[in-house]
């Protein structure tokens, strides 16, 4: 009986994910609420408090899943087996390219998305983001060339702040770019895989 609830609360969770992340694909982070959400679903609104205390911790939750998603990707690409650099730059940045949601979630919305979550729930990410950071690690360790741990621990702190700037970068708005044509700045059209390939490439070095 007991699983048979958690079942329902793991299905009914995942509903208010899915209504959300459908709102922010097509809306700004303003502008997807806890009414609107609740359009989506089958929930009144005061029903999503029962599983979410604020909205931020639905986007917090929709994070969370995003970087278990990424972890598991990363798992498959770094299996058991050894990787060149240039493989391991090209599985990371694949990996990436397809989590988009993630990379804008992070850059945008964050701070305030945190800072309105309870402390338990900010916890709950925390944890699934040092997955995350382990398991590049672990891919790390099994490059060829070997890299030093001196040079994993730089890899690691140049790179997840790095993963901050990518998706503002890639999707600057018309008002951006009005302002930097303005101003003589140049602002070149780029993808996710692009951006991450020549970074990756260039921390972890050309030799294979």
């Amino acid at each position: 009986m007991a699983r048979a609830s958690e079942e329902r609360i793991r299905e009914r969770r995942g509903e208010i994910l899915g209504a959300c992340e459908r709102l922010y694909r097509e809306r700004s982070f303003k502008e997807v609420t806890i009414k609107e959400i609740s359009k989506e679903t089958s929930f009144s609104r005061p029903s999503i408090y029962n599983y979410f205390e604020t909205r931020e911790e639905i986007f917090l939750a929709l994070l969370q899943r995003e970087y278990e998603s990424w972890t598991e990707g990363l798992r498959r690409i770094c299996g058991e087996e050894e990787l060149s650099r240039e493989e391991l730059s090209e599985g990371i940045s694949r990996s990436l390219s397809e989590r988009e949601l993630l990379l804008r979630i992070q850059a945008m919305n964050l701070y305030e998305i945190e800072e309105h979550s309870r402390e338990e729930r900010l916890e709950d990410y925390k944890r699934v983001y040092l997955s995350a950071v382990e398991e590049i690690r672990r891919c790390l360790r099994r490059t060829k060339p070997p890299l030093s741990e001196e040079e994993i621990r730089d890899f690691i702190y140049a790179f997840f702040p790095f993963m901050y700037g990518i998706y503002p970068y890639v999707h600057p708005t018309c008002k951006q770019c009005r302002a930097m044509d303005r101003v003589g700045i140049s602002h070149p059209e780029t993808d996710i895989y692009t951006i991450c390939r020549r970074f990756l490439r260039r921390m972890l070095g050309r030799r294979s």
